[in-house]
């Protein structure tokens, strides 16, 4: 496919223009897909607004946007199973394969991963079309649009955070954060059986939400001590605690919330790489703390959840902006947090 694309590409922090870009090929074994839906992600918005994510930096201009959902457009040389016009969600990263993590079927963490949106890896796909391997690429079932096909990415965030703490029916849990991965988390969480959770954010709009998507109660923490409310429960405290926010705070309070012998699940990406964890209250409750990175082999089963009606995906959309406003639509999510609760991009 001959021609030009739109791209929208970040030049620095809060700065993003438009540039024209030619259609890519799709080489061996790859799709080109034209996008139809992109989520906007935390991750995407840290970058925008500090310039950088961590301990990633651009050395130069950088496309955002990782959640991606669309059609194919175009089938490359050796791609089996897919055809012009299918439905697809976009798993962004793509591993080496061949490494020892890739082999162990631990591709999140592969060492020369490729993924979306990360300086020197790969561009995002705040662009019209982007080229992706066809192995990384998920079909969607009739019922299952391309919105939920780019929600699919942060869902399988949720979906791993459960499988870490081995959730399951009967066991109580805290969430602390209701942005889009605390309320995918409690949708996972929901969907495997645990009644008991309870929410903690200080913005009221996510805290309804929470309450919508599975909740047992959401608490605002201006209002609530939660620390205080854990200590009334059965044990003095719940089974796993999910800090999604990825602030120094939420991630301190957490060793304070399990009950003993409960798990900590570190979802969250704190901007700092450094920050305090209460190792002392973890200690004298034998508590387990885990980290996860992102997500592996998940999108099949997110997208059947989504399919059979069992995560009600669609709910936590609050904004969506056409692709033409996307670097309006950026700036609005960073100046109006209390306001969204999760964008995406319409092509």
């Amino acid at each position: 496919m001959e021609g030009k694309m739109k791209v929208a590409v970040m030049t620095g922090a809060r700065q993003m223009e438009w540039t024209e870009k030619d259609i890519p090929k799709p080489g061996k074994g790859e799709l080109l897909v034209k996008l139809e839906y992109v989520g906007v992600c935390g991750s995407d918005l840290h970058f925008y607004e500090a310039g950088r994510l961590g301990n990633w930096v651009p050395d130069g201009p950088l496309v955002l946007g990782h959640e991606p959902g669309g059609v194919v457009e175009e089938v490359g040389p050796e791609v089996t199973g897919f055809k012009k016009g299918d439905r697809i969600a976009i798993e962004p990263g793509v591993p080496c394969g061949t490494c020892d993590m890739c082999r162990k079927g631990l591709y999140n963490l592969c060492p020369d991963m490729s993924f979306m949106a990360i300086p020197n890896e790969r561009d995002g796909v705040f662009s019209e079309y982007c080229v992706h391997p066809a192995n990384m690429c998920f079909k969607l079932p009739d019922n299952v649009d391309t919105m939920e096909g780019a929600l699919i990415e942060p869902l399988a965030v949720g979906f791993h955070a459960a499988k870490v703490a081995e959730a399951e029916i009967g066991q109580s849990a805290v969430v602390l954060g209701c942005g889009c991965i605390g309320l995918v988390t409690i949708m996972v969480l929901k969907a495997r059986g645990i009644e008991e959770i309870y929410a903690v954010d200080m913005i009221g709009k996510r805290l309804e939400k929470a309450k919508e998507v599975g909740a047992k109660e959401a608490f605002n923490a201006k209002d609530v001590n939660i620390e205080e409310f854990v200590r009334t429960l059965p044990g003095g405290g719940v089974d796993l605690v999910f800090e999604t926010a990825g602030a120094e705070f939420t991630t301190r309070q957490s060793a304070k919330l399990i009950k003993n012998g409960g798990r900590v699940v570190l979802v969250g990406m704190c901007a700092e790489p450094e920050i305090v964890v209460d190792i002392g209250s973890l200690s004298a409750k034998e508590g387990d703390l885990k980290t996860i990175f992102r997500y592996r082999n998940l999108y099949p089963a997110a997208i059947k959840a989504v399919s059979e009606g069992t995560i009600p995906l669609k709910s936590i959309v609050s904004h969506i902006f056409e692709f033409k406003d996307v670097i309006e639509g950026v700036a609005y999510n960073v100046d109006n947090k209390s306001d969204v609760i999760k964008a995406v991009v319409k092509y």
